[in-house]
């Protein structure tokens, strides 16, 4: 059994559609029935453009937002249907790293103030024992356990997400949502902020849903992909399959958009179009008006997401 299972995930958003003063409301489906696994101690990344709703997906999980519908089970636990103190026991275990190392964090609070805010909510630590476990955790990220009386915007944006990762630690999670946890970083540091990653994955067994869209970085972090477009999942492989040969015309577009490394001179290939309105999708297939090889077929037809023999999985017809 997979340690973290989501079935037809749905979060749709009501939004007026007609001017501020309008009754006219359209329905955004942000994410449109998602399903898949994360099993213990893997790295499952989640890659696709900008909009097509992958940190939607990570935060309904978490129940950061209320799905509207759909289901999430961890451990065998029914999460979408925990109230009040059993909501809160699981929430220590299922985390997040969020995209932004500076906006997540209170310029208020100290470093270590926000640290142990979640020790002292969860009842793990107090007083100089929440003390002693702020050092250890700033230590095990890679920084110096005095910088807990310093304030976030003393410190680099490798250093913050550095904190991020510790406040994140601190109540001994087992699954991390990375939502693009290195996306705003210069790329030396993004490497650095990687292999912390999977060191600590390794010492801790922990489980990551890795949230991205540069290819270059869910190679070296991901056991497997998923590749969303448009609210839906059109692709999910082991990763060194999916990057090596991409079965869906979707995820091959992604591949040849990456610059890559000795190929100086070769003309990047840009994805024509853009992702459609999330509340008026194409009929049939939705990548179909931006696919290089579309039959009339898929302009009728929505391919579900098929098991090849392979054991990859791709919906495309």
């Amino acid at each position: 059994m997979a340690y973290l299972e989501i079935r037809n995930l749905e979060k749709h958003f009501v939004k007026s559609s007609g001017g501020l003063l309008s009754s006219k409301k359209e329905i955004v489906k942000a994410v449109d029935g998602v399903s898949f696994d994360v099993h213990a101690g893997e790295t499952l990344a989640l890659v696709g453009e900008s909009g097509c709703g992958k940190t939607t997906t990570g935060r309904s999980i978490l129940r950061l937002i209320e799905p509207t519908s759909g289901t999430v089970r961890f451990d065998g636990t029914d999460v979408l249907a925990l109230r009040g103190e059993t909501l809160r026991r699981m929430r220590r275990r299922m985390q997040i790293i969020f995209q932004d190392p500076y906006g997540s964090l209170n310029p208020r609070m100290t470093v270590g103030a926000a640290i142990k805010e979640g020790l002292i909510v969860h009842g793990l630590a107090e007083g100089s024992a929440a003390d002693r476990r702020v050092s250890t955790l700033l230590d095990e990220v890679g920084l110096r356990p005095e910088y807990a009386a310093r304030y976030p915007h003393e410190f680099s944006g490798g250093q913050r997400q550095r904190i991020g990762i510790a406040r994140a630690l601190a109540v001994e999670p087992s699954f991390i949502v990375c939502d693009e946890p290195v996306s705003a970083l210069d790329v030396s540091v993004q490497a650095q902020v990687v292999n912390l990653l999977r060191d600590l994955q390794r010492e801790r067994g922990l489980s990551y849903l890795f949230i991205a869209h540069d290819l270059a970085v869910v190679a070296h972090m991901a056991d497997r992909v998923a590749v969303m477009y448009a609210g839906q999942i059109v692709e999910l492989s082991p990763a060194r399959a999916l990057l090596q040969r991409p079965l869906h015309p979707y995820t091959q577009a992604l591949m040849s958009s990456v610059p890559q490394l000795g190929n100086e001179h070769e003309r990047l290939q840009a994805i024509p179009g853009s992702v459609p309105n999330l509340g008026q999708f194409p009929s049939g297939c939705r990548f179909h008006p931006r696919c290089p090889v579309a039959e009339a077929r898929c302009a009728q037809e929505e391919p579900p997401l098929r098991r090849t023999t392979s054991g990859r999985s791709v919906a495309c017809h």
